[in-house]
């Protein structure tokens, strides 16, 4: 999913580098509901993690 929001971001520079004001502005938004997407999850995985631990060794 990172790589999806680093797309996002590649083509967003690329095109308001060449003037195409309104699809950098659509990548970008893309890009950033797909990297604020992965943060949650992230999170959630680390909190589950966290809950879950580790069992205890004999």
């Amino acid at each position: 999913m990172l790589g999806w929001a680093l797309t996002f971001l590649i083509v967003a520079i690329i095109a308001a580098a060449l003037g195409f004001s309104g699809i950098a502005g659509t990548a970008a938004g893309i890009a950033q509901i797909i990297f604020y997407i992965f943060v949650v999850l992230l999170l959630i995985s680390l909190v589950a993690g966290a809950l879950r631990g580790r069992p205890p060794r004999m």
